[in-house]
């Protein structure tokens, strides 16, 4: 990805979010943008106009804290954009050949391996940054039994969102599960302009699916922490999720994504016939390889 459009398109992007009222600036005569205008940002943030255009043009190259701060001020970013912007600034510092150093592909270490295994009551698995399930528990495979059996997918959350004709139905809130993973693709860019699987994964999802390519001209950020998430599965029907989402604190840019439910709900009788229905499954693939002669 090419750092300088990504900082200027989100810049402007949030500049133009902004009316003079909501900053508190004065209003004179008929404006024809509908935020707000170069200069008045420069004036929120206390640099020249000069200065603001050059940093909207893309280049944060030696931009202080102490400038960027005014900036997420000015533009009233809230925590996910200002640490976003923070990121920009890094990578904007960064030499290619650094940054593409530290976007090795990290391997999935024994230990969490074991975690993810040994909580076989939740749905587990364990994600990159570029949403590839490098792992997941038999329960975390089930609930994403539809993701796994497209082979268009390959494992990965935003192609199964964007390209799968059943990621409509299994996400009962698809726009907003959508909107959430693009904004969050768009931190990941923010991190890791340089890393070349990224920039092909949002160059297939952009010509391959509308929605995405729309989604992703608005530059929102956003982070997955914790929440809800309604799924309708095709066995066991309908059922809503508490999550959890932990980065590894390796450096790795792993995180671990756990599913839970309220004892004695709805939600959680549902796991525990999926559960069943997954090992109930999986015996049958393995009678079904015992029984090939080929094996």
């Amino acid at each position: 990805m090419d750092n300088r459009a990504e900082i200027s398109a989100f810049l402007k992007s949030r500049r133009d979010k902004i009316t003079p009222e909501q900053a508190g600036l004065p209003v004179y005569g008929q404006r024809r943008v509908a935020g707000l205008r170069r200069n008045e940002v420069a004036t929120l943030a206390g640099v020249s106009v000069e200065y603001y255009t050059r940093l909207e043009r893309g280049n944060l190259s030696g931009v202080s804290d102490s400038v960027l701060e005014a900036l997420a001020e000015a533009l009233r970013l809230d925590d996910t954009e200002r640490t976003h912007l923070y990121d920009l600034a890094r990578a904007a510092n960064t030499t290619p050949a650094r940054a593409r150093r530290r976007t090795a592909r990290p391997a999935v270490r024994p230990s969490v391996q074991r975690i993810v295994d040994g909580m076989p009551g939740m749905p587990a698995f364990v994600k990159n940054h570029r949403f590839d399930m490098l792992v997941a528990n038999p329960l975390g495979r089930a609930l994403f039994s539809e993701m796994y059996a497209d082979p268009v997918c390959g494992a990965n959350t935003l192609r199964f969102a964007f390209l799968s004709p059943a990621a409509r139905q299994f996400f009962v809130d698809w726009e907003r599960i959508a909107r959430g993973a693009v904004g969050a693709l768009r931190v990941e860019v923010g991190k890791n302009p340089y890393d070349r699987e990224l920039s092909n994964l949002i160059g297939e999802l952009s010509t391959r699916s509308d929605a995405f390519r729309v989604m992703w001209g608005a530059h929102d950020v956003h982070v997955f922490h914790d929440g809800t998430k309604r799924f309708r599965h095709p066995v066991v029907g309908e059922l809503e999720l508490d999550f959890e989402s932990m980065n590894l604190p390796d450096g790795s840019g792993l995180t671990v994504a756990l599913y839970n439910a309220a004892p004695g709900s709805a939600a959680a009788d549902a796991l525990n016939l999926l559960a069943s229905w997954s090992a109930t499954a999986e015996g049958a693939d393995v009678r079904a390889a015992e029984a090939d002669p080929e094996n």
